[in-house]
């Protein structure tokens, strides 16, 4: 080796010289450890490797510097650079005054040879033999744990924290303390490439590949370092030599025939102009951009916002003056007694007498009290009401006094007991000494009302559907509905001539046999029924209802699964029936005869057609406006009625006024199951299957151009619940102010005043 020249009087020349030659040396060492870390093998990494390495797409930077810029390695590779730069000082240091150049660069070829042989004994450690990586899935090894998703919460308090496949515990290593565990990190280079597995209770190191990867995703670019987001676009078609189109259709007719939309819409356009919603040559009239906004003209005028003036404020009085009369000035005690009042209490101005106007003061709250009004001013809007006195009490409807409107029924008064099931269907007599029952249990009960005695049972074997007596006192006969069949009973409860009477009109001839296709013998059959003595009328579906007729001769019954001749009408004393002569469009629930006049009633789910029976035609149309209509009643004077809902309301009809309800009264909270009106008092009622009855005033006046009153009266409770039902029927007695009710429970209650 060469030894270097002195050169003492050219010193600063030398010491810059040696600077540059420091800044390659450190360039230099950084090349080399780049070139290092991309040559080494993928399976292991040297400790001089930094966390974060990216990939080899990467710029020249790889390598991480700490926070003063310099390169942070660890190993031989700090120490080969401090011994280079070591050498580098002494030799600047001992180097003679003469700066021959020759002497400089054999220095540095020296150094640069001593760098190398160094550089290629430190590559000698990292030397080893390169394994080949798999993606696949099969060289994953698999979980020793086999607890699944179970908590290891749940093994905090245990010696294990699993079992492994062959059903072992895998027992928990011993943890080391913080302090043992920083001191093993500082000793070993490796430690910030390892993450500990709380699972398998194991250490697991990563990879070369799995911290660029880490590295790659912490920057915020693709996890894979071959993935170019930027890749330009392939033009998949080959374009070249084309000589075809991609479609040789031809044209459509379309194209050569004016558009049919286009014709409309220029039609369209032509009509409003001709109308004049489309003008061209009017210019739309500018709106003032500016107004007076203190003007105190309406708002019509000025055409600007409405603006309402603000309230005034209060003008000062004698006590504000700055010479008012002695009587305004408070004394000395008043002024000590105003400090004990609460502060809202006390006069917010005291006043003072002054000898002129020059010796007044500042009025120290004069910005307070103006920044308060115009607070008030900003926040409280000012509208214009129109206020209308009207006294709330004058807007209800004046009812009468329940006590101006008795008698009605309130209280119960007698039971009825004997049917052993739910009695669904009750009715009273013409004279009101008799009253009737049906049950599910199948019999028939006749009671004597005053005394509750039970007169004569009929056992028909199926459950009563209606009893219905004849509305001629002189004929007490009974009609009762059973699964198919109608049942006309002689009741027995007349005198002798009236026993003979009945046994005439319940005698039945055998009937012969027609072949006319549209004879009614195929709907209803007349019998003479031996077992229970009367007359038994045998229809193709089950009969729900059973209606008399006002003079006792005919009998509707309704079965409304028969379509076309679900509703029929029975002469009694020619025994013969016929289908009315109408269309009933639904299915009917509910019929009924006027009191007066040759009109009957046909109820649906829907609504209420009313026809007249002499000429042969549908009258009117009534709209319920329910969910389902269960049960109608006609009011005694012919022109009112109401009609009950599966959805628990009930309907009051004017049929001279409406067609629509004149009132609907929500009163029950269930179903209603039965209405009923009284026949001389202006009462009307209605059950439900919430185990009460409602009493209502009903009052029809003469005077058509007075509406109807109604007033609710009395809630009638006192039966329970049976199969989810309440009260099945309510009836009134036709004489007395008195309230039948049928209930689920077996009973029958009568209701008086």
């Amino acid at each position: 080796m060469k030894p270097l020249k002195e050169n003492g009087s050219d010193k600063p020349k030398k010491n810059e010289k040696d600077r540059k030659k420091l800044q390659k040396l450190v360039a230099k060492n950084m090349e080399e450890t780049l070139k290092r870390i991309e040559e080494a093998e993928p399976g292991t990494e040297s400790s001089e490797d930094s966390p974060f390495v990216s990939g080899s797409e990467d710029t020249g930077d790889e390598a991480l510097s700490d926070d003063d810029g310099s390169i942070s390695d660890s190993g031989s590779e700090q120490s080969k650079l401090s011994q280079d730069e070591q050498d580098v000082i002494q030799s600047s240091e001992g180097d003679s005054d003469d700066g021959d150049n020759d002497g400089d660069l054999v220095s540095e070829g020296e150094d640069d040879d001593n760098y190398h042989a160094e550089d290629s004994h430190g590559e000698s450690d990292d030397s080893r033999e390169v394994v080949e990586e798999s993606d696949s899935s099969e060289d994953e090894v698999a979980p020793r744990n086999t607890v699944g998703d179970v908590p290891l919460e749940w093994y905090k308090d245990e010696g294990h924290i699993g079992y492994d496949l062959a059903g072992k515990k895998i027992k928990k290593k011993e943890r080391q303390s913080k302090l043992d565990s920083f001191l093993a990190n500082v000793d070993d280079s490796r430690s910030w490439r390892k993450i500990y597995d709380q699972y398998n209770d194991e250490e697991v190191e990563l990879t070369k590949d799995e911290t660029k990867l880490i590295g790659r995703l912490l920057k915020g670019k693709a996890p894979h370092p071959d993935f170019d987001p930027y890749a330009p676009y392939v033009d998949w078609f080959a374009w070249d030599g084309a000589k075809h189109p991609l479609s040789n259709a031809p044209e459509p007719k379309r194209r050569f025939i004016p558009s049919k939309w286009e014709s409309k819409t220029v039609l369209r356009l032509v009509r409003a102009i001709r109308k004049g919603l489309i003008k061209f040559d009017e210019k739309p009239k500018e709106k003032p951009r500016f107004f007076d906004l203190w003007d105190d003209s309406t708002s019509a005028e000025r055409q600007g916002l409405a603006y309402i003036p603000a309230p005034k404020a209060k003008l000062p009085g004698h006590d504000e003056s700055y010479n008012p009369s002695a009587e305004y000035i408070p004394t000395q005690e008043e002024i000590n007694a105003y400090q004990l009042l609460f502060e809202e209490d006390r006069p917010k101005f005291i006043p003072k007498q002054f000898a002129n106007m020059r010796s007044v003061p500042a009025y120290d709250k004069s910005v307070q009290e103006l920044f308060d009004r115009h607070l008030d001013l900003y926040l409280c809007p000012r509208v214009h009401k129109k206020r209308i006195n009207i006294d709330p009490e004058s807007l209800k409807p004046k009812l009468p006094s329940r006590r101006d409107l008795k008698p009605y029924p309130s209280t119960c008064y007698l039971e009825y007991k004997g049917h052993k099931g739910p009695v669904i269907t009750i009715s009273v007599e013409s004279t009101g000494q008799w009253l009737a029952s049906g049950s599910k249990d199948g019999t028939v009960r006749i009671w004597e009302i005053e005394t509750g005695r039970c007169v004569q049972i009929w056992d028909l074997g199926e459950p009563v559907e209606q009893v219905s007596w004849n509305p001629k006192p002189e004929v007490p006969m009974l009609a009762v509905a059973v699964g198919h069949d109608v049942f006309i009973l002689n009741t027995k409860c007349g005198s002798d001539e009236q026993q003979k009477t009945i046994e005439e009109i319940l005698h039945v001839e055998p009937q012969k046999v027609e072949d006319d296709s549209d004879s009614t013998a195929n709907v209803v059959t007349w019998g003479q029924d031996e077992k229970h003595g009367g007359i038994r009328l045998k229809h193709f579906k089950s009969v729900t209802k059973v209606e008399w007729h006002r003079n006792g001769d005919y009998l509707s019954t309704l079965m409304p699964s028969g379509e076309s001749r679900s509703v029929l009408i029975h002469q009694l004393s020619k025994k013969q029936t016929q289908r009315i002569p109408f269309k009933t469009k639904g299915i009917p629930v509910a019929t009924s005869f006027h009191p007066t006049r040759s009109i009957f009633f046909t109820a649906t789910k829907k609504d209420v057609r009313v026809y007249d029976l002499i000429k042969q035609k549908r009258i009117k149309k009534l709209d319920a406006g329910v969910r389902e209509i269960s049960s109608i009643a006609i009011h005694p004077g012919g022109d009112n009625a109401i009609v009950g809902s599966r959805d628990g309301k009930l309907c009051w009809f004017d049929m001279d006024l409406s067609s629509k309800p004149y009132k609907v009264l929500r009163a029950h909270k269930k179903d209603l199951t039965a209405v009923a009106y009284h026949r001389t008092y202006p009462l009307f009622a209605s059950c439900s299957d919430d185990n009460t009855a409602y009493v209502f005033h009903g009052m029809v006046y003469s005077d058509l151009n007075e509406n109807p009153l109604i007033v609710p009266l009395q809630i009638l409770r006192g039966h329970s619940t049976g199969d989810g039902r309440g009260v099945m029927d309510c009836k009134f007695h036709p004489r007395q102010p008195w309230l039948f009710t049928a209930g689920s429970d077996s009973l029958i209650k009568l209701y008086c005043h």
